[in-house]
């Protein structure tokens, strides 16, 4: 089976499409790669991370059609830095109200909507900006990450979208 690497931005769908879709996707959250967390509760950051996450991902390379993984910075830097090619998928600028949000909704804590507020232009900036070693894939208004993919996997498999060639006309 080829394995497509989806980095994608927190709230796109990546749990959605993996509890949609459990045979063929695995949903990799970095967390549990990235944290030590000792008797008492305490967390510090694992020494081996991101390359441990890395190691992961790539002992499952060949089981799924999709490993979902972060899109840390970190994490997109040592994917280059493996070779590992991937799709990052991200939303349109313009929907940073929707996705702050999409996460109030989903029950994330403040400090994570604070941050994410914080970072959303830079983070942005950061993806529009990747030029190397990933596919980028807007997810645009209306749009989540199953109909990213589905788009994507129509394109790759060399299908054309009659919409797409009247916009082109």
């Amino acid at each position: 089976m080829r394995t497509k690497i989806v980095s994608a931005f927190p709230g796109v769908g990546k749990t959605t499409y993996h509890k949609n879709n459990p045979e063929t996707t695995l949903d990799s959250d970095s967390s549990g790669f990235s944290w030590v967390v000792d008797e008492h509760g305490s967390k510090t950051r694992n020494p081996s991370f991101p390359q441990n996450y890395i190691n992961h991902i790539k002992e499952n390379i060949g089981k799924y059609k999709y490993i979902f993984v972060s899109s840390h910075k970190e994490v997109r830097d040592a994917l280059l830095d493996n070779c590992l090619y991937f799709y990052l998928v991200y939303p349109d600028d313009n929907r940073k109200e929707e996705f702050i949000q999409r996460y109030r909704d989903r029950g994330n804590d403040e400090n994570f909507i604070k941050l994410v507020d914080s970072k959303w232009d830079e983070w942005m900036s950061e993806y529009y900006w990747m030029d190397r070693g990933c596919e980028k894939l807007t997810a645009y208004d209306g749009w989540n990450l199953d109909t990213v993919l589905e788009a994507q996997d129509r394109r790759d498999g060399g299908e054309v979208i009659q919409e797409e060639v009247e916009e082109l006309n």
